[in-house]
């Protein structure tokens, strides 16, 4: 509200506070109001005010009603020029539409005789012509102008009270010649409907948007709740549940990346693709069978007695000496698998929004996992070079039955044993030797690889934490609170976000309703 206002018995401009009063208004059946009496627009500052004061005052008034939400109340007295109403002119600049623009007449009874507020023109003080039309005709707004006829200071200090107040003021005008055709929309009470019904309008053309922003809000909200992730349980028993929960989550990160869900297990495939092969490749298992070194072997495993027939012994240990080179890939690509499997549970435990709530937790899951990859390594160490004795401890006979005996061609067991061992013969004998240990290091190719998922891949994803769940089980609640030590800042932060939440929540459940009413 803002007014040009004087005193009704002098005439005289009132001292008014400059301090705008609010009055709020709270119902469970109306929606929350705040009413601002502002103070009247002052001209001159008299002795006593700030020097300041008319533009504080006018400060004051813009900060109040430039608001798109503001209804202004507009207040002239009637017996003034409205062409240098402040109130008007104010309320003109910052809603030169009027669409939310009331403007009010007071003192239309104090009137000189003569003159009227509705079609006619009268002259005060210095201020020549100004027409003051109640039908609309002169200053239009969008709303129709309403005249007002309120207690004078002798009806106060009369203590006449408001119910009979509005009684005289519905009797003047419809008693009043001039305006007894305007009287059904003249008075406080039909000031009260229309600013009621209008206000009505406006939140309701607001809901959409209030709707929209509610509706996006509650989203964000839910959205960084959800970030932070759920509270801490009290009890013990809710720690627990809580804390498996996120391991659960882990371990399925953790299994999406071996089944390819997520990227990371392709990496293990192109250890038996590229790493086993090429470190196979490298024993070089030619060069490992020079003339040089067959007849060593074949020698030494003759010792005193030379071989009657075949150097049986001696492909043996040829066989051994080449072999047992395998082990070192072996043992490489077990190594190499464990450390993809420890780059993976790392990733993991980046990825599992839960962790990052608590550091510690955090630390003791990627601990207990380590630890678990640690122990199916070894598992599958021994299972891997347990694979590769086996072939150097038990040959495949039907290989060498397959072979032609040295009498068969040609060969003369009278000859001497220096004489037997020449150059074409240990030719001869390390090529048979490298066939057969192409043929296991082929068929170990294959083997390899299978021990390996077996013994730490498929262990990983089905027994990743069951140590660690064992464990687990047996920790008090205090031990449980000391692995979900989340930040103090962060649980306040939850908390407020939840009672913002909730009153989002509660504001969309009223407003909803409101729109959806007849």
């Amino acid at each position: 509200e803002i007014s040009d206002e004087t005193d009704r018995e002098t005439g005289r401009s009132k001292q008014i506070s400059s301090v705008p009063i609010h009055l709020s208004i709270f119902s469970p059946n109306v929606v929350n109001l705040t009413l601002i009496d502002l103070p009247g627009l002052t001209k001159v500052a008299i002795e006593g005010q700030s020097e300041t004061i008319v533009q504080d005052i006018e400060n004051m008034v813009r900060s109040f009603i430039e608001k798109p939400n503001c209804i202004i109340l507009a207040i002239s007295p009637a017996n003034q020029d409205l062409a240098t109403s402040d109130a008007i002119k104010i309320a003109r600049e910052v809603d030169p539409k009027g669409d939310r623009t009331f403007g009010v007449l007071t003192k239309i009874d104090l009137m000189d005789k003569g003159t009227n507020a509705v079609d006619v023109s009268f002259v005060l003080q210095t201020v020549d012509i100004a027409d003051i039309i109640l039908e609309g005709k002169s200053y239009k707004l969008q709303f129709p102008w309403v005249g007002v006829v309120n207690r004078s200071q002798a009806d106060i200090n009369k203590s006449v009270d408001m119910i009979a107040a509005r009684r005289r003021e519905r009797e003047y005008f419809q008693s009043s010649p001039e305006y007894s055709h305007l009287a059904h929309r003249m008075g406080s009470e039909h000031l009260g409907k229309m600013l009621s019904k209008h206000l009505e309008t406006v939140i309701k053309s607001r809901i959409p948007g209030l709707q929209s922003l509610i509706n996006k809000t509650i989203i964000e909200l839910e959205g960084e709740l959800t970030k932070l992730g759920k509270p801490i349980a009290a009890d013990a028993g809710g720690k627990l549940y809580t804390t498996m929960e996120i391991c659960r989550a882990f371990d399925q990160n953790f299994k999406e990346h071996l089944d390819g869900v997520r990227a990371g297990g392709e990496k293990i495939y192109g250890v038996f693709d590229n790493q086993l092969p090429a470190a196979l490749k490298r024993l070089q298992f030619d060069k490992h069978l020079s003339i040089e070194n067959v007849r060593k072997l074949i020698t030494e495993a003759d010792g005193y007695q030379p071989h009657l027939i075949a150097p049986e012994q001696g492909y043996r240990r040829l066989i051994e000496s080449c072999l047992v080179t395998i082990r070192g890939p072996a043992e490489a690509a077990v190594d190499g698998v464990h450390a993809i499997l420890k780059g993976i549970v790392q990733k993991a435990i980046a990825e599992t929004t839960e962790l990052k709530q608590y550091p510690t937790l955090r630390v003791e899951v990627g601990n207990a996992a380590f630890e678990s990859l640690e122990r199916m390594r070894e598992e599958s160490k021994r299972a891997t070079l347990q694979l590769v004795d086996m072939e150097c401890g038990y040959l495949t006979v039907e290989f060498f039955r397959k072979l032609p005996q040295d009498v068969e061609k040609g060969g003369n067991p009278t000859h001497s044993l220096f004489d037997r061992y020449n150059d074409s013969y240990l030719r001869r004998v390390g090529s048979t030797v490298l066939q057969y240990v192409n043929m296991t290091c082929a068929s170990l190719r294959n083997s390899i690889p299978k021990s390996i998922v077996y013994c730490q891949v498929r262990e990983a994803k089905r027994s990743l934490l069951d140590f660690f769940f064992t464990e687990l089980g047996k920790k008090e609640s205090k031990q449980l609170s000391k692995m979900l030590d989340e930040d103090p800042a962060v649980q306040q932060r939850r908390a407020n976000l939840a009672k913002r939440l909730e009153l989002y929540r509660s504001a969309q459940h009223e407003i909803d309703a409101v729109a959806w009413s007849k």
